[in-house]
């Protein structure tokens, strides 16, 4: 498998657009969806340096083109961004930042690329570009809820005062038509997709990650297998059957999907084993087995509980307790692993609108890392129990999350993160020089398998 690198380069995604398109949306998804891959990135959203510097309760007319000290204002808070961005590339390593903010003029757009090329950072522009009102006002109805401009508002009031916002902007706004910048035009929420002078692996990345992406509201549900036999016994893997409260709560589960979904239609997917399928069976809706979402392979501990692990390889043991995130089991996989393998499944995601995925522990900790931005060091110890659906809805500014917890009994799976490591130096050593062979390396992850493109 080949390697990519992203050490020499610097890429800042620029937003452009008016509001109401989704930007922030598109920000923040991208955000996430590199930090997953490991892939340092970091979002400079202007809207936040204006609050912090000039308060939040800023009605429209502060944004009239015509306000010459709003004007200023505005600039300033831009001004500061770029100047926190650049910081950031220069002092933290930064690989990709994404400046969240209209850039709604040539002239603007202009500006920030002399700015960022004398910099060495090359520049990708990403507008949002909609004329479909019904996308328009979903997405004013989104905003207007978790917008930190218009917290404790009513929500009529702060409607109409941002409808006035984006007409203030209308006034000055250039849609991109520059043929030497570097950008991607979505169209009336990716119905339409332009791009231009698109070049290298990052950027070709980032994309096809927004010629997915959809900014209409949705709902992702996640639920682990019922309990299964292997769970009671203590063992990982395997292909085993579910147990008998694991059956229950395979009958519980359309009546709770049902009470929350309602009539809407959903889509299943679930993994090629057993315990998936099984819990499947009583949902009457399109399903779909898919070989990605198969649990983390644990190679020759496969079906062994995590005592007999620690009595027959400690040292693997010990090194899995050190960095779960990167060890691998001997001829089986790490949670790095498991994300690569997982990104196409991303990719599908977010495509559909409502789904239920069923699956397991690791795959459904990956995925809800993805989705709630969770660091790789911690993503290995999320809290997925049995028997409970995670009910996840990506918004403009992070992801809200409930859980339904079935009252059904069942084995509790998780270990939690080790405070001391049980490594001795020899083997801590080994690690540092990569002489174990067990720990993979801490790079970014990017190349994607082709095995698990279809």
């Amino acid at each position: 498998m080949s390697q990519h690198t992203t050490s020499n380069l610097r890429l800042a995604c620029v937003m452009v657009g008016l509001p109401g398109r989704g930007k922030t949306y598109i920000s923040q998804k991208v955000c996430r969806y590199l930090q997953w891959l490991g892939i340092h990135t970091k979002v400079f959203n202007v809207g936040n340096y204006r609050r912090k510097l000039f308060g939040a309760k800023q009605d429209h007319l502060f944004f009239d083109p015509s306000n010459t000290s709003g004007l200023h204002q505005r600039k300033e808070s831009a001004n500061a961004a770029i100047a926190d961005m650049i910081r950031w590339f220069n002092q933290e390593d930064g690989i990709v930042a994404i400046y969240d903010a209209t850039n709604s003029t040539k002239q603007r757009r202009r500006h920030i690329l002399e700015v960022l090329s004398k910099e060495n950072i090359q520049v990708l522009f990403i507008e949002s570009f909609c004329e479909d009102e019904a996308i328009i006002m979903d997405n004013i109805k989104q905003v207007k809820l978790s917008s930190p401009d218009y917290v404790n508002m009513n929500p009529e009031v702060a409607a109409s005062d941002f409808i006035s916002r984006i007409n203030h902007y209308k006034l000055q706004y250039e849609t991109i038509q520059e043929q030497d910048l570097t950008y991607i035009k979505m169209i009336n929420a990716g119905s339409q997709v332009i791009i231009n002078m698109i070049r290298g692996y990052l950027e070709s990345r980032i994309v096809y990650y927004l010629m997915n992406l959809h900014t209409q509201p949705r709902k992702i549900y996640m639920s682990r297998h019922g309990e299964s036999m292997f769970n009671l016994q203590g063992k990982i893997g395997g292909d085993s059957e579910l147990s008998p409260r694991g059956l229950l709560y395979a009958k519980k589960l359309p009546e709770l999907i049902k009470t929350h979904l309602g009539d809407k239609q959903l889509v299943v997917w679930t993994s090629t084993l057993k315990r998936t399928i099984q819990t499947s069976q009583g949902l009457n809706y399109p399903k779909l087995s898919r070989k990605a979402l198969d649990e983390l392979d644990a190679g020759v501990c496969d079906g062994m509980t995590y005592e007999e692990i620690e009595e027959k390889y400690p040292e693997d043991y010990a090194c899995r307790d050190d960095d779960k995130f990167n060890y691998r089991y001997r001829g089986g996989e790490s949670y790095r692993d498991v994300v690569l393998r997982l990104e196409p499944v991303i990719m599908d995601l977010e495509r559909q609108r409502d789904i239920l995925i069923i699956g397991h522990q690791a795959i459904l900790r990956c995925i809800y890392a993805y989705f709630m931005n969770y660091k790789h060091e911690d993503l290995p110890y999320i809290k997925i129990p049995l028997h409970t659906v995670i009910e996840l809805s990506p918004k403009a500014y992070g992801c809200e999350e409930k859980r339904y917890k079935v009252d059904i009994d069942a084995v509790d799976t998780h270990r939690p993160k080790p405070v001391k490591s049980k490594l001795s130096k020899q083997a801590q050593q080994e690690m540092k020089s990569g002489a174990s062979g067990q720990k993979i390396n801490n790079s970014p992850i990017l190349p994607i398998s082709p095995q698990f493109m279809a």
